[in-house]
């Protein structure tokens, strides 16, 4: 497969009230925010993305404690990969560390001179959470 036949990596930080997501771009270098949804029009923005065959695989950010031991959140995580890998049977869904993920999404925001006010909007936090989780990813993995 040349550099131009990639598909986008979308990354996911799943919360309970919001999910964060994120992209690559085709080729894969850069990871850029796409938003913060609900549950139901992720869903439905998945399967668009499926259907127009633009996603090589899902990375869902995972959540453990300090010590990598499961937290409360891991196992809600774990049945939202479950749904995902049920609604999505042809794309590989994978997990990363999501661990400081929002804290060092917060330091961007700060550093990038988005506004106190900005950075608390419903769902900034968490979009440029996905954005850390799938950066990360690809300085690992290339």
């Amino acid at each position: 497969m040349g550099l131009t036949e990639k598909k986008r990596i979308l990354a996911i930080d799943y919360g309970t009230k919001r999910i964060g997501l994120a992209q690559t771009d085709p080729l894969q270098l850069f990871a850029s925010a796409v938003g913060t949804f609900e549950r139901t029009t992720l869903f439905a923005l998945l399967e668009k993305m499926a259907a127009n065959n633009e996603i090589e695989k899902i990375l869902v950010g995972y959540p453990l404690s300090s010590d990598n031991s499961p937290n409360a959140m891991t196992a809600v995580v774990d049945r939202f990969i479950m749904e995902l890998q049920l609604a999505f049977p042809s794309l590989p869904v994978e997990t990363a560390d999501e661990h400081h993920s929002s804290r060092d999404a917060h330091q961007i925001l700060i550093a990038s001179g988005t506004r106190k006010k900005a950075r608390k909007e419903k769902g900034r936090i968490d979009s440029a959470a996905a954005c850390v989780i799938l950066r990360d990813y690809l300085e690992t993995h290339r």
